[in-house]
């Protein structure tokens, strides 16, 4: 298949309802499924010697698990759980097949769908550049093209920088919204006001223990910001408010692009 001329109608979509339904059809009359709440297309397997990890993670965005492949799928889950424009995501929500040019029936089933606040889609394939072999090279330019044909963005992520990954993997572990206290992360919106330094500024507002998961959990939010790229959170990370407003709309905020 001459991936410039793929369209929707050439690819089949195969997928598992929420209800645990399997369903079958062309992309081109799938397309409008939301595939963010979709049952994963196969199980994730586990067995002696296996070398990659499977798991499930869970989102704060959705509420409840999604499944992981390997721990560089987890990490680029956790990257578009810390995302504020994504609303939903599914892992191996479906399963694409198309006629090669040998006339074989080619099969993809792409990593992660992902729901933006703005209502579009996003189709997320994890893979290393040093892993793609030219059949996978075919599959993920097929993929790209279909997704294109009915307005889905396509994006093939390596692995992402190592100090930002690191700084979220910290944050991820204050996402749960039972980290939350009203009363302490309104003074610390008012401390990081003019932006300072994170443990002075959590100092301010109270006893460090109580203080920094709140604080963590505000800069998983959004609410407040540090530039993660810089180093490793410290001391002396400087903090300042971030784009969403307690209240507010994450849709708002900028997003931390799920990219290697």
């Amino acid at each position: 298949m001459d991936v410039r001329e793929v369209s929707a109608e050439d690819v089949e979509l195969e997928y598992v309802s929420a209800a645990g339904v399997r369903e079958r059809g062309s992309l081109g009359r799938l397309w409008s499924v939301p595939f963010e709440l979709v049952r994963p297309e196969r199980r994730f397997p586990a067995f002696r010697g296996q070398d990659n990890w499977c798991g499930w993670y869970w989102s704060a965005t959705c509420g409840g698990h999604v499944g992981y492949e390997s721990w560089l799928e987890r990490d680029h889950l956790m990257l578009l759980d810390f995302d504020p424009l994504v609303t939903g995501m599914a892992s191996q929500p479906f399963r694409l097949s198309w006629a090669g040019s040998d006339g074989k029936r080619m099969r993809h089933t792409p990593d992660f769908f992902v729901r933006r606040a703005d209502g579009t889609a996003l189709v997320v394939d994890v893979r290393p550049d040093k892993r793609i072999g030219p059949d996978d090279a075919v599959k993920f330019a097929v993929t790209a093209a279909a997704c294109r044909s009915v307005g889905w963005d396509f994006a093939r992520v390596g692995t992402p920088d190592g100090v930002l990954m690191a700084n979220v993997r910290w944050l991820s572990g204050y996402r749960h919204p039972r980290v939350h206290r009203p009363e302490v992360a309104a003074r610390l919106a008012e401390v990081f006001a003019d932006g300072c330094g994170l443990l002075a500024g959590a100092l301010r507002v109270g006893d460090q223990i109580a203080v920094l998961p709140v604080l963590f959990h505000l800069l998983w939010r959004r609410v407040l910001a540090v530039d993660l790229e810089a180093g490793l959170l410290s001391a002396h990370s400087r903090v300042r408010l971030g784009t969403v407003q307690e209240g507010g709309g994450d849709a708002d905020a900028s997003a931390v692009v799920a990219s290697g």
